[in-house]
Parts: C-alpha cells; sequence; structure tokens
C-alpha cells in the first residue's frame, strides 16, 4: 500500500514545532480523553507519539498506577520522546519504534490513542481496525484529528488566508486530505467499530488572542516550505519565512480582524 508522504518530516525544529504546538491543543486533547474515560490506573497505547506530548499528557491522566506506551516509526522521534520522558521522571512512560499495528505487546490496552495520526494513514479504517486488536474487551479507541477546511478571516487577512491556502495544498499534493470532520466517523465505522462519539473544536479570536495561534500557522509553514518548494506550491522568497509571523499579525491587528483556526476533531468509540 502506498501511504501519502509526511511532508512535515522528523527535524529538530518540527519536534520543537510539536512541543509548542501542545500549549495550543494539549488542553482540547485532554478534553477528547477524558470524555472518553481515560483515567487513573489504565494501560495505553500511543500511536504516532512524536516528540512525546500525547504519551506525557496520557501520563498525567492515568497516573503512577498506569502505564502509556508510545510508539513512532521515526527513530529520531523515539529516540526525542525517550529523553523527554527520563527528564520528566516518568519511569510509566516508555516509547518503541515502529508501526504499533504490526507490533507485539505484552498484553493488551484498556485504551488505543493518537493525535494527528490517521490523517496521514492511506486506509484509516485498515489501520483503526489494526489498532483494535491491541485493546482489551471493553477498551477504547480515541483519536484526535484536524479539520482544514474551516480556516478563514473575516475580514479577509491576506496574509494569513495564502498561509493557510500553502499549507492546505501542500497537504493535498502529498496525498493527506485534512477534511477529518466526517473521514474520522467513517474510518471508525468502516473498521468494525460502534459509531464514535465525537466533539469539534475551533479556535477562533482577534487581538492579542490570535497571536499565539498566528506564530503556530508560521511554524507549520516554515517546516512545510522545503515540500512546498519542491512541489511548486510556493517559493521560500515568496513565503518569507523569518518575517510571516510578524506580517500576519499587523495586518490581522490593521484590519481588526477575526481569524478562524482549524477544527480540532475528537472521536472515541468502546470495541
Amino acid at each position: 500500500m502506498e501511504y501519502p508522504a509526511y511532508a512535515l518530516g522528523h527535524s529538530d525544529r518540527e519536534l520543537e514545532r510539536l512541543s509548542a504546538q501542545e500549549r495550543l491543543i494539549g488542553p482540547v486533547t485532554r478534553q477528547f480523553f477524558r470524555e472518553a474515560g481515560i483515567g487513573p490506573g489504565m494501560r495505553v497505547l500511543d500511536v504516532g507519539s512524536g516528540a512525546g506530548d500525547v504519551a506525557f499528557l496520557a501520563a498525567d491522566l492515568v497516573g503512577e498506577t498506569g502505564e502509556v506506551i508510545g510508539t513512532d516509526t521515526a527513530a529520531a522521534a523515539v529516540g526525542a520522546a525517550t529523553k523527554r520522558a527520563e527528564a520528566k521522571g516518568l519511569p510509566n512512560v516508555s516509547f518503541r519504534e515502529g508501526n504499533p499495528a504490526e507490533m507485539a505487546f505484552d498484553r493488551p490496552f484498556d485504551a488505543v490513542v493518537g493525535r494527528y495520526v490517521l490523517v496521514f494513514q492511506a486506509d484509516m479504517a485498515a489501520m483503526v481496525h489494526q489498532l483494535a486488536q491491541q485493546l482489551r474487551p471493553g477498551g477504547a479507541m480515541v483519536f484526535h484529528e484536524p479539520d482544514l477546511t474551516s480556516v478563514r478571516s473575516r475580514p479577509p487577512a491576506p496574509t494569513y488566508d495564502c498561509c493557510c491556502q500553502w499549507i492546505a495544498k501542500t497537504f493535498r499534493l502529498v496525498g493527506t486530505e485534512a477534511d477529518m470532520t466526517h473521514r474520522l466517523h467513517q474510518a471508525f465505522v468502516g473498521a468494525g467499530l460502534p459509531a464514535p462519539s465525537m466533539r469539534m473544536h475551533t479556535f477562533i479570536g482577534g487581538g492579542a488572542e490570535c497571536m499565539d495561534w498566528l506564530q503556530a500557522i508560521a511554524d507549520m509553514a516554515a517546516s512545510l516550505v522545503p515540500t512546498m518548494e519542491r512541489l511548486g506550491v510556493v517559493t521560500a522568497a515568496e513565503i518569507e519565512i523569518a518575517t510571516l509571523a510578524e506580517r500576519m499579525r499587523r495586518e490581522v491587528n490593521s484590519i481588526g480582524g477575526v481569524i478562524i483556526g482549524r477544527s480540532e476533531i475528537g472521536a472515541w468509540a468502546h470495541i
């Protein structure tokens, strides 16, 4: 099976971006996990751990009596996450390299979780179906995924709008369709799981309230610059990444604009 290219990569800069992003979307992920029933004493499998932030969030919810095993196919991500777990003094959190849908574990999990993982899979339903084999009866499948279809500004802020369009186009060209509002539901049902409970959270703000979001968008564009150039979406000179965040800030403030960000979609079901 041919998988979509992972356009963001696993550079040190990208892993740092993921950790910075956690400050914005971590509370949303926590809300989804809590509603899904993740709590003290549970054994959790984290899919596509990246720098480890979702695993650390899950570890906070399951407490010292629980356990979290994070997985990632990138050795650099596993190495970085392992170092962070050691620095945090979390003996009940560990990371392994590989595809968890194909890995063997000593016993089943109470929950399988992931953030921004299924969106990069060629066959999401197949992935969910395989991951369900790692769950005990009654265990929870929980995913937090993005949807870019809501992104816009009012009144229009051209630099922000163009940046978001470049990002969305780049994802589409590498085979990643980031319209997960309905696709996430289809993935669960297609995997043979019950129809999932779902929630949506969208960032909306203006003035000082949107500054962190604009920086996050600029940081994502920075990670995508090589892929954008290779695919002919936009050149580095046109992006002017060094000043992008500040230009977006000035523009939004000058028009008294309101920014609508991507939607954060949560879905969970118990097998």
